[in-house]
């Protein structure tokens, strides 16, 4: 049974929509969901500003066309180490499932016209910073 518990966060900040961690070698892993307006992005990542969200707590998401990190595939707290011969075919899981998001979930979003859009995103991220989020999208509606 894998140990869920809640990022750690300022006493101001209300709790995001739904996170629940599981434990990876790079940190907790958080899978959630969130509605915001996209602000301006970099090499593929974009703010997003949800609303109820403190602005001390900056959330991006990744459109790539790079995706990096190992989100995905340490999310679900299912895929182990211990499944593959080596390091690299772990890595190569993750690539794999980041490949397969540029594919299906990205590939018809229009980045040059995602600022000021409204976004609904589901994904998950490594809590590396506590104030500053980086999501992988495994779904991304744009409004």
């Amino acid at each position: 049974m894998r140990r869920l518990s809640r990022p750690p966060s300022p006493p101001t900040r209300p709790p995001p929509p739904s996170t629940y961690a599981v434990t990876s070698s790079g940190g907790p892993v958080y899978s959630v969901t969130f509605t915001g307006v996209v602000g301006t992005g970099n090499a593929g990542i974009y703010d997003v500003a949800v609303e109820g969200v403190p602005s001390t707590l900056r959330i991006r998401v990744q459109t790539g066309p790079a995706i990096n990190g190992t989100d995905l595939r340490d999310a679900t707290g299912d895929i182990a180490f211990g499944q593959f011969k080596n390091q690299i075919d772990y890595q190569n899981a993750a690539a794999a499932l980041n490949d397969q998001v540029k594919s299906t979930v990205l590939a018809s979003v229009d980045t040059a016209a995602l600022t000021g859009k409204t976004v609904t995103v589901t994904g998950a991220f490594t809590l590396v910073n506590p104030t500053a989020w980086l999501v992988t999208p495994v779904s991304l509606e744009v409004r």
